[in-house]
């Protein structure tokens, strides 16, 4: 029977950044140290309660309440070998328009003033987060931004003095060490399993699929095989030494609960979103500016190479950030800052814990040679610009995220100006309308706005008990008009 990949697939946003404090593992190598009996076996691990122990208070339940629509059930139907990687409320069911429906996962206390990362798709599409700790205390949580690229997300709750956990760093992960994990599966609460790590690198395809390519995934998954079953989803991979080492995301399965093997997101990957989504809102995605495939023993023949392991660049992006520092096709990248490429999962990991505006060091192979090169990285947009909170803005109450009309999306839309809802997370716009990501909102209360602090200005002076949002969706002709009750 051939077996598909675990998947849940969930979304949020929106609180006031201010500074995380992490805490992160020193420099030391983050392998396994298991005690042993005295006079036991070397090879038998007697226990894991310490690193149990340590880990078990900074893991949370995660509830979210989706408001589910018309439009979002057909986003589910998703091919049959993905099942849902969530607990309660999983399964891909439809349910009738507008009834809410729930799911539960886990997530990881990251600060001890309430920042948890979890997984993206545990909380897409909600309107409502509940955060049940160790303790059985249970509070709001607001999301502070999602990742589908990495289907991480950070939320926060209003609590002081938490126990957090320790970031370790998932490059010095070695195969066959032990690692814990640590979730919530089937509503279990604080459950422990055991297992080794059974490979590193691994790119499963399942974001690209489950975002029907609206993404530029990246995949890197350390395997393991610790029993991870639906509600594990967000929860924490941990060393013996009660470090985080991964976010586990999905398990290998043809049946939907575990059955050999789970995966989870490296911490080092983690880091960098935490980081991104704090200061920014929003994640600092950088390109290459290469198209490639991974190299293996046929490809290296079909091209009569001499070497079988990096990725071979079939093309460039014109003006990208490799051909402007010399890159040439047919280059094959061996090396990024030290780091061995093996593969297509090796490099998008390299890459994707950088911003738009720093410089790498690659090596590539060219005619039998090696050559370094040092480049400069861009955004999707072709320059080195951050996104910052001003282009970006997010409106917490509202639950969404906006963005100003661009000169060009003006002319193609034939609207003289409006704001962009980019994003929708828990808030009023979702639990009390049917709204969608992508409307151009042009009108509050009758009142035109064309900017971000038209939108403002126009939803602070309401004095009315009802806000009424006028505008448009692209391509979709006919004015729309939602209400909800202003609070």
């Amino acid at each position: 029977m051939a077996s598909g990949v675990t998947l849940g697939v969930y979304k949020l946003a929106g609180f006031d950044r201010s500074e995380i404090v992490l805490q992160e593992a020193g420099n030391g190598e983050n392998g396994a140290v298991v005690r042993f009996a005295k006079g036991g076996n070397a090879g038998t691990p007697v226990d894991f309660t310490l690193a149990a122990s340590m880990s078990t208070p900074m893991v949370v339940h995660i509830v979210a309440t989706q408001k589910t629509n018309q439009r979002a059930s057909r986003g589910r139907q998703v091919p049959d070998i993905f099942r849902e990687f969530f607990g309660e409320g999983g399964g891909g069911s439809f349910r009738r328009r507008n009834q809410p429906s729930r799911s539960s996962g886990s997530g990881v206390i990251v600060s001890k003033d309430g920042y948890i990362v979890t997984n993206n798709h545990v909380i897409d599409n909600a309107r409502e987060v509940d955060v049940i700790l160790n303790n059985k205390k249970t509070y709001k949580a607001t999301v502070i931004g999602t990742d589908p690229s990495t289907d991480l997300a950070l939320v926060k709750i209003n609590a002081k003095n938490l126990p957090s956990i320790v970031l370790g760093n998932s490059d010095n992960v070695k195969v066959g060490q032990w690692v814990l994990a640590v979730g919530n599966p089937f509503n279990l609460e604080s459950t422990v399993t055991a297992g080794i790590v059974s490979a590193k690198g691994r790119n499963l395809n399942m974001l690209q699929r489950g975002q029907r390519g609206r993404i530029s995934p990246i995949e890197s998954f350390i395997q393991t095989d610790a029993a991870v079953n639906p509600g594990n989803s967000g929860g924490a991979l941990i060393n013996t030494k009660g470090e985080l080492i991964g976010i586990n995301t999905a398990i290998a399965t043809p049946t939907g609960t575990f059955a050999g093997y789970s995966f989870a997101v490296p911490v080092n990957i983690v880091k960098k979103i935490i980081k991104d989504l704090v200061e920014f809102g929003t994640v600092q995605r950088a390109y290459l500016g290469v198209y490639f495939r991974e190299l293996n023993g046929e490809l290296a023949k079909q091209l009569k190479l001499d070497i079988t392991e990096g990725t071979h660049i079939d093309s460039l992006v014109v003006g990208g950030s490799a051909e402007q520092s010399g890159v040439k096709k047919g280059d094959v990248i061996v090396d990024i800052e030290g780091k061995k490429i093996k593969g297509s999962s090796d490099l998008l990991e390299a890459i994707g814990r950088k911003r738009p505006g720093d410089k790498v060091r690659i090596k590539v192979s060219r005619n039998g040679k090696i050559k370094e090169v040092t480049i400069k990285l861009k955004n999707r947009d072709g320059n080195s610009d951050l996104v910052t909170k001003k282009k970006a803005t997010s409106f917490r109450t509202l639950g969404a995220e906006f963005a100003e009309l661009t000169d060009a999306e003006k002319q193609r839309y034939d609207i003289s100006g409006g704001v962009k809802v980019s994003k929708m997370f828990a808030g009023t716009l979702r639990s009390m309308t049917d709204m969608q990501e992508g409307f151009i909102i042009t009108e509050v209360n009758g009142k035109k706005v064309s900017s971000i602090s038209d939108l403002k200005s126009a939803l602070s002076s309401s004095n009315s008990s009802m806000v009424t949002l006028g505008g448009v969706y692209p391509n979709d002709p006919g004015q729309r008009y939602y209400a909800f009750k202003n609070k």
